[in-house]
């Protein structure tokens, strides 16, 4: 059986309605565990040699800034809306 054709079974479905998720908190929102990943996924490698390398990465790299501000705000109170995220600019930084 296809991934995908488990996780339409999978009694854990994130509950949704034709326009987005619908579960309003946490502790309702279902996460699967390991015992339910798939067994296999199936890779498709694309041989596009006009375009510039590029990794899998990038675009999950890009919120990492903005939730460790968040986390330096919840942790401090002070917003820090620059990176670098450093000591020196943490001090001065207005809440």
């Amino acid at each position: 059986m296809s991934s995908r054709a488990r996780a339409a079974r999978s009694p854990r479905r994130s509950p949704f309605d034709r326009a987005k998720v619908t579960s309003t908190d946490w502790l309702s929102y279902p996460i699967l565990d390991i015992t339910e990943a798939p067994e296999a996924v199936d890779i498709v490698l694309l041989n596009r040699p006009e375009l510039p390398p590029a990794g899998a990465g990038e675009s999950s790299i890009r919120p990492v800034a903005a939730a460790l501000a968040n986390a330096v705000f919840d942790a401090t109170g002070a917003r820090l809306r620059r990176a670098p995220l450093t000591p020196e600019r943490l001090k001065p930084a207005p809440t």
